[in-house]
């Protein structure tokens, strides 16, 4: 996987065609994939790699694209904005997405 890239939608465009096909979006426990209709606990997937993008006027357009795996195999994205403030989640899934750059 690369270290960079130049925008959100390159990164997209590029990791769907590695495989990283599905959609995520952020729920209390995880993450679901509305496609397929199911759900990951935070405990069900890993955190793979992720891309921070900050908007070149408008702080507001500032994301981050997370790199997921789950343990059974499904892999994804989830694109989200710095924090993922307004959202209730587990302790489980905001530790998953407590990722500095040590990592």
């Amino acid at each position: 996987m690369r270290n960079s890239y130049s925008s959100l939608s390159v990164a997209i465009e590029n990791l769907q065609n590695k495989g990283y096909e599905q959609d995520f979006n952020l729920v209390e426990e995880g993450v679901e994939s509305k496609s397929l209709k199911r759900k990951w606990k935070a405990g069900d997937l890993e955190v793979v790699k992720f891309y921070r993008f900050e908007g070149m006027s408008n702080p507001d357009d500032n994301s981050i694209l997370y790199v997921i795996e789950t343990h059974d195999g499904t892999k994804g994205l989830l694109v989200d904005s710095y924090g993922a403030k307004g959202h209730y989640m587990s302790p489980q899934m905001i530790q998953k997405l407590k990722i500095t750059h040590e990592k």
